[in-house]
């Protein structure tokens, strides 16, 4: 949107502007001459109240720079979290075989951290969660008008994957040509605007042995909490040892079929060992980790108490007469990263 003022009008600013004092002009009038000046562009309506917002400039080569990072380090540094769960499973496991292979995947984060080469051949599809604060805007580069925040992403991410020597697995054409883009783009990126100033990005390298065992089901609305999670181990069962276990599941329930999968990505941001902030969803994370467990599948499917290491919920309101359920597994190499810029 663009704001404008009359050319008489020499000593307004922007933070003197009230409501009375403007006019708004779509932008198909932005060459033409007329009485009015330009007072700014881009302002969002909230800025037009009696006390107007800091808009906070954040440079596009700063965003790029730590989409690159973040990249990287995932790809080399497998989360404390995760690698404290590890630890715990070591002993908790009845399974020599589980056991030795556990100590087996502690043993390559060090390597991968400490060298830094990748956790895992497969460095993923970059994921990307941006939570763009209101009052944030993205400065764009020189000579480059039409660049957004998306571009800055996708920049940082073809850098990362091309300065972390990490492997490029995006192919331009899905089904007919499979071409593979040589850079790791484009991202997966789902942006949400959020209050205040601040800009975080959550980026994670999601590999495709355990992202094509996710699976959607639409439950009827008079579906019970055992049903759910007797159709999550299923899901888990199918997946066996192509999805890497020992897994982190994340399971979305509610809103649509779109959300209710995009949920379930979403959780598995959270911390491991973490719970819902609603109790009955604490539970429920409870009861489908142990349940998951009880499969037996172990480490890399070859038996034992570990099958997951965690498994975390998220939940929006839905229609009346559905209740839309997504499992989104994630495999032992579980890399994400995040900042706040």
């Amino acid at each position: 949107m663009l704001i404008c003022v009359k050319k008489k009008d020499k000593n307004l600013s922007l933070r003197t502007l009230r409501e009375k004092e403007y006019r708004t002009l779509d932008t198909e009038y932005r060459t033409q001459d007329t009485e009015y000046r330009t007072l700014s562009w881009g302002l969002p309506r909230r800025t037009l109240n009696s006390e107007l917002h800091e808009i906070r400039y954040i440079e596009f080569g700063k965003i790029a720079e730590i989409v690159e990072s973040l990249c990287i380090t995932a790809c080399y540094e497998l989360g404390g979290d995760v690698v404290a769960a590890l630890k715990k499973a070591v002993q908790k496991e009845s399974s020599p075989a589980a056991v030795k292979i556990l100590n087996q995947l502690i043993e390559n984060a060090r390597i991968a951290a400490a060298e830094k080469i990748p956790l895992c051949q497969d460095t993923g599809l970059a994921v990307v969660f941006i939570e763009q604060g209101a009052d944030v805007v993205v400065k764009r580069p020189a000579g480059q008008p039409g660049t957004t925040l998306l571009d800055a992403v996708n920049a940082g991410v073809k850098a990362g994957y091309e300065k972390g020597y990490l492997r490029k697995s995006v192919v331009a054409d899905p089904l007919n040509k499979r071409e593979n883009t040589g850079s790791n783009t484009p991202a997966v990126i789902h942006q949400q605007i959020v209050p205040g100033d601040k800009l975080k990005l959550a980026v994670m390298a999601k590999g495709g042995g355990c992202e094509n065992k996710s699976r959607f089901r639409m439950f009827k609305p008079t579906a019970e909490k055992a049903e759910i999670i007797d159709w999550v181990v299923d899901v888990v069962r199918r997946a066996g040892a192509d999805a890497c276990p020992p897994l982190i599941i994340g399971v979305g329930i509610g809103g649509n079929f779109e959300l209710s999968c995009l949920l379930s990505k979403k959780a598995l941001l959270r911390k491991l060992g973490d719970r819902n902030s609603d109790r009955f969803y604490a539970k429920l994370e409870e009861d489908l980790l142990s349940a998951v467990n009880r499969l037996g599948l172990g480490p890399q499917g070859l038996g034992g108490d570990t099958t997951a290491l965690d498994c975390l919920v998220e939940t929006a309101p839905c229609h009346i007469a559905s209740l839309p359920v997504a499992v989104n597994i994630e495999c032992h190499s579980h890399r994400h990263k995040s900042a706040v810029i």
